[in-house]
């Protein structure tokens, strides 16, 4: 393999989305947004949801949502494992629509029978779709 790329692996619980190689990984750590490159220092830390970037040896870019999950990284292979994966071109811009207002919905309300941590993290996981959306527009844009 050459020095510029790495193997990446992008699986779910029930599927592997990508599997390939790369110059580069952007992820959405728990603390701030990781950047990888081949031969990293070897690393295994939980991801936040979000976008994931992955850059092609021919420069152009694979973008992931992520619903968060672990990222593991050795000198020449990155692993990202999350419940749930989704390629950008296949996210259903409206339904994370409709699942946002609804979160935000619930939130607001002052229902006693309302799971605030649940509407949290539902609230969480539509804002990281359409941020990863929101990506994969700009990154249409550039090409």
């Amino acid at each position: 393999m050459s020095e510029s790329v790495m193997n990446v692996h992008v699986v779910s619980l029930t599927e592997s989305i990508f599997s390939g190689t790369a110059r580069m990984v952007r992820v959405p750590g728990i603390q701030g947004e990781l950047g990888i490159y081949p031969k990293h220092a070897r690393l295994l830390t939980k991801l936040m949801p979000g976008p994931a970037h992955i850059q092609l040896p021919n420069g152009q870019e694979e973008i992931i949502f992520i619903s968060g999950g672990f990222l593991e990284v050795q000198p020449d292979q990155v692993t990202i494992l999350a419940e749930m994966v989704v390629r950008a071109a296949d996210v259903d811009e409206r339904a994370a629509l409709l699942a946002r207002e609804n979160a935000q919905r619930q939130l607001t309300a002052q229902k006693q029978d309302i799971d605030y941590a649940l509407a949290r993290s539902e609230l969480l996981r539509a804002a990281a779709l359409l941020q990863t959306i929101k990506a994969y527009r700009a990154h249409l844009k550039q090409y």
